[in-house]
């Protein structure tokens, strides 16, 4: 490494933030990338270590010691080069992966982990202020046609990887926009959409077209059936998301005001695109509370408190973690440890081990929240939980977000009718499709291909990029015999 005692002469450095009270006037990102300078200084943290776990802790296995290095040198076109060899989208993960390289840092163990997601954040940023971020259109075509339902991150890793060796790459995509969850589930103020709009060009560029507003398998006038993609392509890539929220079955359920977080959050993506909704679910002056504790909670939380609500509450069903974790016990797995966000740091209650037993309201409308504590005990193995007796509460509720993750994708349209064409499902009704063996993400109809939540379910953006170009390879391989595409 250049600086090879730099971490004990360094400290960490976050990157820096507008103050609580500017950012939640406007949705625009409020994280600033470090300086030059800044990040020469978190590179040079980096440990001669040996074994850099940070790069089996990456989903993407980022050669993270070597751009560190780069960093600290400020050569920062080959950091580029070498950030760009494994992860298609560095702005994207940049800004919304919760790091989990930094917690297998072999740093990490006993100090503060290398800031390897800001100098991340660093790179790209400065690549794309460079012009060093370009097209890399293929040096020949191959002739053969592969469509790619879904242009979420594992979609767009795909398209990209199959267009530079050649392929004629078409994104079907659902909405009136390219991005998909990228798009319309992350809040502008965390990732702006221009990181997306920018990508699509430079995609386009090198020869992917997308087609927007293409729900394949739905019941629609503009819907295409599955059977047609499998007729008009010699591969297809299914790369859709988990979007089946889970549901909270209690009474009271069906009062107005109680919505889905993915049904508050993508209208107000779409307002700062300079849409109108009629009808906004808008949290102002109201008494929020969000049900279920991690980002998606999260950004509702952000969300809320950018329109202005009059109280906030976050729940969630399971005990509140520790503030920190035992890091030899759990080093270099990602640990179990209370997390606060930039959304709560701007104004929050959270509360834990809470369950919500029913909803009440008049004239239909949802007006507080019935609550009880609960604990959760060993009972054969198995983690429970039981009511607290006589922990009973309520709380004022004129708006609440259910965020309480996904449990597949959905079922009916695109899955019915592949299904019928042999692509099987597994257990959790997610598309079956193995990652290991001689074909990796081919399904059981050899044509299909699955990556990204529609296959694992539920997961980062980070994990969606990996499979998406895991899947690439393979699907290049179907085609070609053989595939120079990386694994």
């Amino acid at each position: 490494m250049g600086k090879i005692t730099g971490f004990k002469e360094f400290d960490r450095l976050s990157e820096p933030a507008l103050p609580t009270t500017e950012r939640v006037k406007n949705f625009k990102e409020f994280v600033l990338h470090l300086s030059d300078e800044e990040a020469k200084t978190q590179g040079a943290r980096c440990m001669d270590c040996g074994i850099p776990f940070c790069q089996s802790g990456c989903p993407v296995n980022n050669i993270i010691p070597d751009f560190n290095d780069l960093v600290f040198r400020q050569n920062w076109q080959e950091a580029l080069t070498t950030l760009h060899s494994t992860n298609n989208f560095p702005e994207f993960t940049g800004r919304v992966c919760p790091a989990p390289c930094e917690a297998s840092c072999t740093l990490n163990i006993n100090d503060d982990a290398v800031g390897i997601k800001s100098i991340e954040h660093a790179i790209i940023d400065k690549g794309w202020e460079m012009g060093w971020v370009v097209p890399q259109p293929p040096k020949r075509k191959t002739g053969k046609r592969v469509a790619i339902v879904g242009s979420g991150p594992a979609g767009l890793a795909a398209a990209q990887q199959l267009a530079r060796v050649g392929h004629d790459v078409i994104v079907f995509e659902k909405n009136d926009r390219i991005g998909g969850l990228l798009r319309y589930g992350i809040p502008d103020f965390k990732m702006e959409k221009s990181h997306i709009d920018r990508r699509v060009a430079q995609m386009q560029a090198e020869g992917v077209q997308f087609r927007v507003s293409q729900h394949i398998g739905a019941s629609l006038a503009n819907s295409t059936p599955a059977s047609v993609l499998m007729a008009d392509f010699d591969a297809v890539v299914l790369a859709g998301g988990a979007e089946q929220p889970r549901d909270l079955p209690v009474p009271g359920r069906d009062l107005d005001g109680i919505h889905f977080a993915m049904d508050f959050l993508p209208q107000q993506n779409k307002v700062v695109a300079g849409d109108k909704i009629a009808n906004q679910t808008m949290a102002t002056g109201k008494h929020v509370v969000v049900i279920g504790g991690g980002d998606t909670g999260s950004d509702c939380v952000g969300t809320s408190n950018r329109h202005g609500a009059a109280s906030i509450a976050q729940f969630e069903l399971m005990p509140m973690p520790p503030e920190e974790e035992i890091k030899p016990l759990v080093w270099p797995y990602w640990p179990v440890k209370l997390r606060t966000s930039s959304s709560h740091e701007e104004g929050c209650e959270r509360d834990w081990s809470v369950a919500t037993k029913r909803f009440e309201g008049s004239n239909g409308k949802v007006e507080k929240l019935i609550a009880a504590r609960v604990e959760w005990k060993d009972q054969g193995g198995q983690m429970r939980m039981q009511e607290v007796p006589g922990s009973e509460f309520e709380m004022k509720a004129d708006l609440v977000l259910l965020a309480m993750g996904f449990v597949a994708p959905t079922q009916t349209g695109l899955l019915e009718q592949f299904a019928a064409l042999g692509v099987e499902k597994d257990q959790r009704q997610n598309v079956k499709a193995a990652t290991e063996g001689t074909m990796a993400y081919q399904t059981t109809n050899p044509k299909v291909f699955a990556a990204g939540d529609m296959r694992r379910g539920q997961s980062l953006v980070v994990w969606a990029i990996r499979e998406g170009r895991q899947c690439a390879r393979s699907v290049d391989e179907y085609l070609m015999g053989t595939s120079d595409l990386p694994r």
